[in-house]
C-alpha cells in the first residue's frame, strides 16, 4: 500500500513510502534537504516500521520540536497502524 503523510514543523512537505507487511521501501521525500534524505530514504529501504520508529522517534532538527526524520517515525506508526486496521 502506497502511503503519503504531510509532514508538520519541518522543511519537507511529504513523505510517500510502501508499506508492505509492515516493510517500509520507496520512501520518498517532497521538499528538504535534498542529500540528507535521499541518503536516508536508501538506508531504511526493507526496515520494518518499529525498526524505523525506534531508531528516529525524538530526533530533532536545530530548535524545531520535530525533524523530517521524527516525522517519518510518526508517518510510518501511522501508516502501520492504518494497514493493520485495513486487514
Amino acid at each position: 500500500m502506497r502511503y503519503t503523510y504531510k509532514t508538520s514543523g519541518v522543511c519537507a512537505t511529504q513523505i510517500q513510502f510502501d508499506i508492505n507487511d509492515n516493510i517500509i521501501t520507496n520512501i520518498s521525500f517532497t521538499g528538504g534537504c535534498n542529500g540528507n534524505l535521499k541518503a536516508l530514504s536508501k538506508v531504511l529501504d526493507g526496515w520494518t516500521a518499529q525498526q524505523i520508529e525506534e531508531k528516529l522517534k525524538g530526533n530533532l532538527c536545530g530548535f524545531r520540536s520535530t525533524s523530517c526524520a521524527d516525522q517519518l517515525a510518526i508517518a510510518v506508526r501511522k501508516a502501520s497502524e492504518a494497514a493493520s486496521q485495513a486487514s
